[in-house]
């Protein structure tokens, strides 16, 4: 049996619960399931503004077809680096956490006893959210159940591949970087990519914040044996792992979803791929782990949109020891 069917068959007795834009508006049915405002726009932040604590340098990286193009903005601490080069915090979805951080926020996390590099990975226009693309970008595996206008995904490898040996040598050249203080932090299909990153790449990040991850994605193919994964290719190299996860989530709300439509409910139908409580028992499961260190972190009440923010705010309170903005608005 192979693991897609096997979990299909587990999964069935749980409860189911410019031209840029033109591309964009043709799939804007798709991504509506997936977003309330798909073509939501980033609008001006806090790397575009002179700040006395960060620096901003931003560069663009590009695939070997040419057809993709990924922005990288470099939040770089003013002060000295340590000898052994900065902690860095490397954000998926960077257009969105980017909007996430103001000026008080820069002065806490300068203000700290090691300020932490930020890298925002990002796609190279002005969304917040690229859905088609960050889809192709953080799945692990193709989703045979995506419909027909719907990207299937399955380049988690590939983009792996281009953050270490494209971002990675391209940052370490405008910062020092502390090889043994790197953190990935990614929320929904980014902490499904988090997880996979965990999985695969010994070494790659000392830290992984999966936040929200849609464990759901191809009936729930990933929570098979991740423990397994882990083990044959982390090659002796210890992880933590924050996993964090919305008390809404385990109990959503669709009140507000159109039910009406027939794309909504598709995606409604393929995100009941993985029980409510999915994250939570992946969490006890890694905790029995050698090698891991494992910390679950619940936000009562918090649904899945929230989330992005108060993970990474959360995440922030962990590593830098600046005070904990999760339950505040954005900026």
């Amino acid at each position: 049996m192979n693991a897609a069917g096997g979990m299909q068959r587990r999964f069935a007795a749980w409860p189911t619960l410019g031209a840029l834009f033109a591309l964009l508006l043709a799939t804007v049915p798709w991504a509506q399931a997936q977003q309330r405002n798909p073509l939501q726009t980033i609008g001006e932040t806090v790397a575009e503004r002179t700040s006395p604590h960060y620096r901003f340098e931003r560069f663009v990286v590009t695939s070997s077809d040419g057809d993709r193009r990924w922005r990288i903005n470099l939040g770089i601490p003013r002060g000295p680096a340590p000898a052994a080069g900065f902690p860095a915090l490397w954000m998926l979805d960077g257009n969105a956490a980017l909007m996430e951080f103001d000026a008080p926020l820069l002065e806490a996390l300068a203000g700290s006893p090691q300020p932490p590099l930020l890298v925002f990975v990002g796609y190279d226009n002005a969304l917040r959210i690229d859905s088609p693309a960050r889809t192709r970008d953080y799945t692990p595996l193709a989703d045979p159940d995506a419909g027909d206008d719907a990207p299937r995904g399955g380049g988690a490898d590939a983009f792996l591949d281009m953050l270490e040996r494209q971002v990675r040598p391209e940052v370490a050249r405008r910062a020092p970087l502390d090889a043994h203080r790197q953190t990935l932090w990614g929320h929904s299909l980014g902490g499904l990519f988090t997880l996979h990153a965990l999985y695969t790449r010994s070494g790659a990040f000392q830290t992984y914040v999966p936040a929200s991850p849609s464990l759901w994605w191809a009936q729930g193919a990933l929570l098979d044996g991740p423990e397994q994964r882990f083990v044959d290719n982390n090659a002796g190299h210890p992880a933590r792992v924050l996993l964090m996860l919305g008390g809404g989530e385990r109990s959503p709300d669709f009140s507000g979803r159109d039910m009406n439509n027939p794309r909504v409910v598709a995606h409604l139908r393929r995100i009941s791929g993985a029980p409510p409580d999915a994250a939570w028992q992946l969490s006890q499961r890694l905790r029995q782990v050698p090698g891991l260190s494992v910390e679950y972190h619940p936000f009562p009440g918090l649904g899945h949109g929230p989330m992005l923010r108060a993970s990474l705010m959360r995440t922030l309170h962990v590593l830098a020891g600046v005070p904990d903005r999760s339950g505040d608005r954005a900026p």
